[in-house]
């Protein structure tokens, strides 16, 4: 009975080696394939807005490393909800992945139904960006220097406005907290995107936005724009003209646009891993350090489990200013 036992146990461990180094082989077999064909990418809003102003040089540079192409589609709408909802539901093949942005982590406390789940419908993939919030203005509609812009928009409450990327972004909760601590009051004028926001910007159809950097920046260097104030306690290396908002008196007005990479949950595992390998041997390519610098931004290295958990603090975060707030959807 007991050489029955030790026969047993040997024939058990002989098959659960055999099935490990089969699915070993397997999954090294899938990570060296893949990909066998072009990649979608979503990016939950218009072109020429802040998420695809990094999409844009990712996918060109996933192509080069990967001999596939990344094929952008940008399904804007609802703030950047639409696209994430198509996303979550895409096939979990490896072969669609989502950009989406610091607005998605402010979505759960603004939108009381939403068909997506941030935390659940997705594995956090990477970080690919990070950028400082800037003032922006058409220098038509108001003053170009920030003392006499507050003293006209404090002199004259909602008789100016703000563009925002939609209801619940970055850039309306932004515009909602410089209220709140600047104690003033601009009217808020939500968009499908930044791209378009900027383009009525620059025609002078609004005031001012409340940016992120990487999609105002090539406006504010062709003089499109002007940039008032960058958030945050330092200035950005790639505009040393443009004051903070601590110098400017305003300390705690701190936002940074972000931007990262999700997979649809149940993407081979696998293939996660290829993805953040490809994420990392692009942020130290020439191409993307040059467009990232441009940009005035930052390619963070938080990837994995460490993205998610920056994440879940974010979503607490702007929760606790959408009810010091009182932000609403327009």
């Amino acid at each position: 009975m007991k050489n029955f036992k030790t026969t047993s146990n040997r024939r058990q461990w002989l098959a659960l080696t055999a099935a490990a180094c089969a699915a070993f082989s397997f999954g090294a077999q899938a990570q060296s394939t893949w990909p066998t064909k072009p990649v979608t990418l979503v990016v939950p809003f218009p072109a020429g807005g802040g998420t695809d102003t990094f999409a844009r040089p990712f996918s060109a540079q996933f192509s080069k490393q990967s001999g596939k192409t990344l094929v952008i589609d940008n399904r804007g709408g609802a703030g950047g909800n639409l696209g994430a909802g198509v996303a979550a539901k895409a096939a979990p093949d490896g072969y669609t992945f989502f950009m989406g942005a610091v607005h998605h982590s402010i979505a759960p406390a603004m939108y009381p139904k939403l068909d997506y789940d941030l935390e659940r419908d997705f594995v956090p993939l990477a970080m690919v960006a990070s950028v400082p919030h800037v003032l922006v203005v058409n220098p038509k509609n108001v003053p170009g220097d920030f003392k006499a812009f507050m003293q006209m928009v404090r002199n004259n409450p909602g008789k100016f406005n703000y563009g925002s990327a939609g209801g619940g972004t970055s850039h309306h909760l932004a515009g909602e907290l410089f209220k709140l601590q600047s104690k003033t009051f601009i009217t808020h004028i939500p968009y499908r995107g930044a791209g378009p926001a900027l383009q009525d910007l620059i025609a002078g159809n609004v005031d001012m936005m409340f940016d992120g950097l990487g999609s105002s920046a090539q406006h504010i260097k062709g003089g499109r724009i002007k940039a008032l104030m960058v958030s945050g306690n330092k200035r950005n290396p790639s505009f040393p003209d443009v004051p903070c908002a601590a110098e400017l008196g305003m300390p705690d007005y701190n936002v940074t646009t972000w931007y990262g990479l999700w997979a649809p949950k149940g993407t081979p595992a696998d293939v996660q891993a290829r993805i953040i390998e490809e994420v990392r041997k692009a942020a130290v390519s020439d191409d993307i350090k040059t467009s990232w610098a441009n940009s005035g931004a930052e390619f963070p290295n938080v990837t994995g489990t460490q993205f998610g958990s920056f994440v879940t603090g974010e979503i607490k975060k702007w929760a606790a200013v959408v009810k010091a707030s009182g932000a609403k959807l327009d």
